[in-house]
């Protein structure tokens, strides 16, 4: 069972102020894909650092206040994972938070992992419409449990509000 995830609680409860009333919304993206993860990737060893790689994903959004999130995400979980003693996963992370908005497939270190986070991801970013050979039913039954609660409104009014005010750069957290 990897729901309730111990690590995602008590990360998620550190940042409960900073993310104020987006909390639930932000929690429900960061447990779904978690457990997309889980269904693309079933390794053991791989459950943890999907578990912190979720929680940091976005948290830049909100701790820096800026849609272009990925490197400010990258620092809270660098600080993170050098607090707690697993700086050897950095590396690892650093990539899946990095890539996790890739339209293609990524090719590199740490395939497995990155590419397994980048697909749950846009399994949940399309709202289940790419499952990437994930069991459907798994996703409808996580999406039914875990709500959207307005995150994806949330996001298209953060990016509206970007590309308003940075129309050369509108989605500066998508990378090639």
């Amino acid at each position: 069972m990897h729901y309730p995830n111990k690590t995602i609680e008590d990360l998620l409860a550190a940042y409960k102020p900073v993310l104020g009333n987006d909390f639930d919304k932000y929690k429900n993206h960061v447990y779904r894909v978690f457990l997309n993860c889980i269904l693309l990737d079933e390794q053991p060893d791989h459950v943890e650092k999907y578990a912190i790689a979720a929680v940091f994903h976005d948290i830049g959004i909100w701790t820096d206040h800026t849609i272009d999130y990925l490197y400010p995400s990258i620092d809270q979980m660098e600080v993170f994972l050098l607090n707690s003693g697993n700086k050897r996963w950095i590396n690892e992370i650093t990539l899946m938070i990095y890539w996790h908005h890739k339209v293609g497939s990524y090719h590199g270190h740490y395939e497995k992992t990155v590419e397994s986070f980048r697909k749950a991801d846009w399994i949940d970013v399309s709202l289940g419409l790419l499952s990437f050979g994930a069991d459907r039913k798994r996703i409808i039954e996580n999406r039914i449990m875990l709500p959207n609660l307005g995150f994806h409104v949330f996001l298209i009014k953060k990016i509206a509000r970007n590309f308003l005010q940075h129309p050369l750069n509108p989605i500066p957290m998508f990378k090639s």
